[in-house]
Order: structure tokens, then C-alpha cells, then sequence
């Protein structure tokens, strides 16, 4: 190839990357101008009303004493697993905790992961096939949405919480069948109707899986194992970043499952496992909250306080999300401006993350919000609702 060839290809390559890179330019100013771009804060001092540590245990003298003596004990915790769990990522220490949780929340198995997210997508990427279906809620978490593209499974979506819909929908499927569920959702802050939804699984011979990255610590171990459906569904997600205040996700579900997804979920396969530190913070998390089972207390009892202000919300009473619905954006960051200048870091949802009109303040309520600091948050919302 002659170099008057070589400079043509590269002028014509350049101006399609350049054709590209305007496409990215036009549709950041598009959200810049819609005022919904999204960008990254360091983490500032304030009233918290939108972290998801909802017990306080990130924030917690007593968990962060226990973990450091658990390092200063053993140094090797934090260092690199140097490898994938299939390779050199294996630790005994990670082994034992699996096989502690699955026993602490009545299974089988359970695998753990680095993230929420990852789990998710190894559970929903590996499980359905080409010709399988996942039915799930309209309000999933978004990592879902992201599995099922992974899986190619064909992928239908329920009313949010319609079990009539959902059953009309299950009598038209033929082959195997997932339904996919949050036990409380994370945008409205509501509860989903697990023990309905389970008993249409079994009636539709489907299988249920739940996520339960936001009930799991506020609502004990989780609203599976209140409803003690252990047995009913086929694999539980939990995450320890939200009510444990520290990190990684587990699944829970049977010992053939679990080894399919070493098998055969990429997510888990090709990763390098975190950091025995993770592993054990879990662990010791479990521990400490159960020795601590005041916390919770506090929480419901600052989300009565919330609710005693009668601010309106589609939130559950006993969520510790409360979501308030402001569809208008001009309006909405306001409010949260207002709310910034006067100490409270609270968060807001534009679209396209909820649907248009559906743009909502969202609070997250914890064990240590003081009485004044939830009264002085609500009063600021009643001016603009």
C-alpha cells in the first residue's frame, strides 16, 4: 500500500471518529441543557438523606473498631486475591463465609461477588437461554434490564406490583419461565407482594428470583426470609454496600445453580476476586448486627417520625426510601438547592433514570437522622409540594 493510500484511510477514519465524537459532544450538552447531566462530587460534610446506609454501620466507631482489629490481626486481609476465584482468588476465608451465610439465611448455597451488579448479570446472563423468558417488574434495577441483554433471552415487564398482569402474562408463556422481582424498590421505595408473586410461580411452574439489595438489614434478613420463602425461590440477591456499610453482593439459591454459575456465568469466570478484607467485613458484619438489632429500632422509628409530617409519598410507611414526586424539573432542583444551602444532602432523580413526569426528591432515612434534622427536612419540602 502506497503512503498517498495510508493518508487517505486515515483522513477518512479520523473524520468518522470525529463524526462520533460530536455525537457524544451534542448529546452531553442535550442532558446539560435539560438540566439532567450527570457528573461526579467528592462527598461533602452534611445531613445525610440520600446514602444508602441505612443502620449507620458505615459511619459506625463500634464496626470500624472491630474491623480494625481484624486487620491488625491479620495484615495478609488486605492485600490483592491475585486471581480469579477459578485460578489463585480462592481463599479459605471467602469459602466459610459463603458457607456461613447460606446457612444464616436457610440455603443451599451461596456465591459471592464484588458487586450487586455483577451479580445480577452473572445470575441473569447464565441462567436463561435463547429460548427461555424473564418476565420482570417495569421497575427493575437497571442491572436486570443490562442481564437480559447479555442472555438473549426474550424479556417481557409486568405492571410495578400488578399480580393480575402478571399472570396474564404467565399464561401465555410456553417454556421455562423466570420472574424477576425487587423486594423493595429503590425509586418508589415500595414493597413488592413476594408471597402472591411466589405462589404464581409455582401455579406457572416459573422460577422467582428477588433482589433484596434494599430490604436486607432494614428488614432483617431480608423479606424472603420473613415470608420464609426460601424454598419458593430459586435465588436471592443481597448486597452489603447499603444496610452493612461495606461492600459486595452474595447469591443465595441451590448447589446445582451455584455451580452452573461457575460454569458458566462470565461475570464470575473472568473477573479477579476482591480482597479478603471484603470478604470478612461481611462476615463480622453479620455479627455485629446482630448484636445490634437496636439500630433497626431507631430506623422505623425516624421513619415514623418522616411520616408523622405528612409529606405525601407512594413510598411503604416502613421504607426507609421515601420518594417525593415533583415533576418539574426547574422546580426539583430548587428544592434541591434549598435543601443543599440549609445542611441537607438529599438526592434527585431526574428522567430519563424514572419516566417523564415521574421526576422525584428521593430521601433515604437511617438510624442516626436526629428527630430536629427530620422535621427541619420536611418543613423545606412542604414549601415546594
Amino acid at each position: 500500500m502506497n503512503n498517498g493510500l495510508i493518508l487517505s484511510h486515515k483522513k477518512f477514519f479520523r473524520k468518522i471518529m470525529l463524526k462520533d465524537f460530536l455525537q457524544f459532544e451534542k448529546a452531553l450538552e442535550k442532558r446539560k441543557q435539560n438540566g439532567i447531566l450527570r457528573t461526579l462530587h467528592v462527598r461533602r460534610d452534611g445531613l445525610d438523606f440520600y446514602s444508602n446506609d441505612y443502620l449507620g454501620f458505615a459511619r459506625n466507631n463500634d464496626f470500624q473498631g472491630l474491623l480494625l482489629k481484624t486487620v491488625q490481626e491479620n495484615p495478609e486481609l488486605i492485600m490483592g486475591s491475585t486471581g480469579s476465584r477459578l485460578i489463585s482468588g480462592n481463599s479459605i476465608i471467602v469459602t466459610e463465609t459463603e458457607d456461613f451465610i447460606a446457612k444464616e439465611h436457610q440455603y443451599e448455597s451461596a456465591l459471592l461477588f464484588p458487586s450487586g451488579y455483577s451479580a445480577n448479570l452473572a445470575l441473569l446472563s447464565a441462567l436463561p437461554g435463547r429460548h427461555d423468558t424473564i418476565i420482570i417488574d417495569e421497575k427493575i434495577h437497571r442491572s436486570v434490564h443490562d442481564a437480559c441483554r447479555m442472555s438473549n433471552c426474550k424479556k417481557l415487564k409486568f405492571k410495578h406490583n400488578d399480580c393480575d398482569h402478571l399472570e396474564d402474562i404467565l399464561k401465555r408463556q410456553e417454556g421455562q419461565v423466570y420472574i424477576v422481582v425487587e423486594s423493595l424498590y429503590s425509586m418508589d421505595g415500595d414493597i413488592a407482594p413476594l408471597p402472591e408473586i411466589a405462589k404464581l410461580a409455582e401455579k406457572y411452574n416459573a422460577e422467582l428470583i428477588v433482589d433484596e439489595a434494599h430490604s436486607f438489614g432494614v428488614f432483617g434478613y431480608g423479606l424472603i426470609d420473613q415470608f420464609q420463602l426460601q424454598k419458593t425461590v430459586l435465588a436471592t440477591v443481597i448486597t452489603y454496600g447499603k444496610a452493612f456499610g461495606t461492600g459486595g453482593a452474595v447469591i443465595l439459591t441451590n448447589s446445582l445453580i451455584k455451580s452452573y454459575l461457575i460454569n458458566f456465568a462470565s461475570p464470575f469466570i473472568y473477573t479477579t476476586s476482591s480482597h479478603d478484607f471484603l470478604w470478612m467485613s461481611i462476615f463480622k458484619g453479620y455479627y455485629f448486627f446482630n448484636e445490634n438489632r437496636k439500630l433497626s429500632i431507631q430506623l422505623f422509628e425516624n421513619i415514623k417520625i418522616f411520616h408523622n409530617q405528612n409529606i405525601k409519598t407512594p413510598s411503604n410507611e416502613k421504607s426507609p426510601i421515601q420518594a417525593i414526586i415533583i415533576p418539574d424539573n426547574e422546580q426539583l432542583s430548587t428544592l434541591k438547592n434549598t435543601l443543599s444551602e440549609n445542611g441537607f444532602l438529599a438526592y434527585t432523580i431526574f428522567s430519563p433514570t424514572v419516566k417523564e413526569g415521574t421526576e422525584r426528591l428521593r430521601i433515604c432515612l437511617h438510624s442516626f437522622n436526629k428527630k430536629e434534622e427530620i422535621i427541619g427536612l420536611t418543613r423545606i419540602i412542604k414549601d415546594f409540594t
